[in-house]
């Protein structure tokens, strides 16, 4: 078993053993009302799964790229259930030149794989289920969560259309492609860029 086996594996593992909401974080308590509008109100259908909402959401083209190209079609489109907090093309745009075409190609899959769990949290963690805080995604580190009556907040970007449902969990749209702080790095290390961050 490769190492990125092995971690999505457990990664899986946690998710499908977290139950609902069963993760044990401050970020994910009682509801808060926040303005920020569900999507989940818009869907009459039943929903597919993760993969297959993002899929068929012209906003999230460049992200279900990355999916297949980080091998993880299977394991977003497992029972869950997960949270996603996706970005957008746009998001995925603001990256620097560069960047998104070296994390997509096979040598940097596991790296890739890593920026892509940390857009997951384990459960169906709705936008009211939030507060301020952290949450603990599927690749390990924590995301800050910063809940207003305005918007949602988390580390360095907004939510921008919450609660779009999925079979196996929910999608949040963000505006930001999140990286963890352990990872800055390895990515500024792929392309020859100044400042950033």
């Amino acid at each position: 078993m490769t190492l990125r086996s092995a971690f999505l594996t457990s990664a899986l593992a946690i998710a499908l053993g977290a139950g609902s909401l069963g993760v044990a974080t401050a970020a994910i308590a009682n509801p808060v009302e926040t303005s920020v509008t569900p999507a989940s109100q818009q869907i009459a259908q039943t929903p597919g799964t993760i993969v297959e909402v993002a899929s068929g959401a012209d906003q999230f083209e460049t992200l279900v790229q990355a999916v297949q190209a980080a091998n993880l079609v299977n394991a977003l489109s497992a029972d869950g259930p997960l949270t996603v907090f996706a970005p957008t093309d746009e998001a995925f745009a603001e990256l620097p030149n560069g960047v998104l075409a070296e994390l997509v190609k096979p040598a940097n899959r596991q790296l890739l794989t890593e920026i892509l769990t940390y857009h997951v949290v384990p459960g169906r963690v709705m936008a009211a289920d939030l507060r301020d805080g952290s949450v603990t995604t599927l690749q390990g580190s924590g995301l800050a969560v910063d809940v207003t009556p305005e918007r949602v907040v988390i580390n360095n970007g907004s939510v921008t259309t919450a609660d779009i449902a999925a079979s196996n969990g929910v999608v949040h749209e963000i505006n930001r492609v999140l990286i963890p702080e352990s990872l800055k790095p390895q990515i500024a290390a792929l392309v020859p860029i100044r400042g950033l961050w």
